[in-house]
């Protein structure tokens, strides 16, 4: 048995004070939005308490699907290390960056030259993304949707080069016995985000799964956790969203959680099963049941073979 958490969108704060000379363009924006209302929304008691559990739990793994930063301010990425480092070393913390890690040109190599450990295969090569990592039975394959954008825009986009490369990756572990995990910041189904926070090649992407398949993807991006589906060669593939490390929200697929997932069984028959771990109505962090992930209408629980 393999177990691995997903967390994701931790913002991690509290946001230093930047410096005049830093606010400009779509950062003035962002940093009038964290005054007066996202610093309240992302309560980094929350996530220290989430982080506790995640020790308790001990995972075989943990996956992080971006937004560690608010405003892509250099400040930002050495409290985005220290985040990732409190979560274990960088062999044990799979990262993949998200739009606000991207807030503006230049911010998203800052923080990767900060973090970049964490966002390497394990055959580094001259391209950050994707990546590849096998991790027990399990193939991590990490994907960048972080680009910068316009004011009031959250939107995230491939691109044609780094899909052709992971579905190069995708077919390589094909024949491997192993689970094929996507990693990606934001859904990457059509219709996972409305327009201006949407991945922009989104059907570029469900293409690319509909021809090499997965078994696996997990994404962050709308602090909600959520279930969808892209149909892959074998069947529907979960696209699995998990809610922010530190919002709090009042209900329950808003509040401060992350996913456990357990995959079981043998090669060529693995079984994924998934529970949400997070915030209860008394405000402290436990298991909250298991996810329905499957697409099977009897509901029974998602079995796939690695294929």
């Amino acid at each position: 048995m393999f177990r691995f958490a997903h967390l994701t969108d931790p913002h991690v704060g509290p946001l230093p004070r930047p410096a005049l000379r830093h606010l400009l363009g779509k950062r003035i924006t962002g940093y009038v939005n964290w005054r007066r209302g996202r610093r309240a929304a992302h309560d980094m008691d929350l996530l220290a308490a989430l982080v506790a559990d995640l020790r308790e739990v001990s995972p075989d793994h943990i996956a992080c699907t971006g937004d560690v930063c608010n405003l892509g301010l250099a400040s930002e990425w050495i409290s985005s290390r220290i985040f990732l480092e409190g979560l274990g070393p960088p062999d044990y913390v799979s990262f993949v960056p998200g739009n606000h890690d991207a807030y503006v040109p230049g911010s998203l190599d800052g923080l990767l030259g900060a973090v970049h450990p964490y966002a390497l295969g394990d055959e580094p090569g001259l391209r950050r993304f994707p990546y590849l990592r096998r991790r027990g039975p399990v193939a991590f394959v990490g994907l960048s949707s972080a680009i910068p954008t316009a004011p009031f825009v959250a939107s995230g986009r491939v691109r044609r080069t780094q899909m052709k490369l992971a579905e190069a990756m995708l077919a390589a572990v094909a024949d491997e016995p192993l689970v094929r995990v996507v990693m990606i910041h934001h859904p990457p189904h059509v219709g996972g985000a409305p327009p201006g926070r949407n991945l922009t090649d989104a059907a570029r992407f469900e293409k690319m799964i509909g021809r090499i398949g997965a078994d696996l993807i997990i994404h962050g991006h709308n602090h909600v956790g959520s279930i969808a589906h892209i149909e892959g060669p074998k069947g529907p593939v979960p696209v699995v969203g998990a809610p922010s490390a530190s919002a709090r929200g009042g209900e329950l697929n808003h509040r401060a959680g992350y996913h456990l997932f357990t995959v079981a069984g043998e090669p060529g028959a693995f079984e994924i099963n998934a529970e949400l771990r997070g915030l209860d109505p008394g405000g402290q962090f436990g298991g909250m049941g298991p996810l329905e992930i499957h697409a099977e209408p009897e509901r029974r629980r998602l079995r796939r073979k690695a294929s």
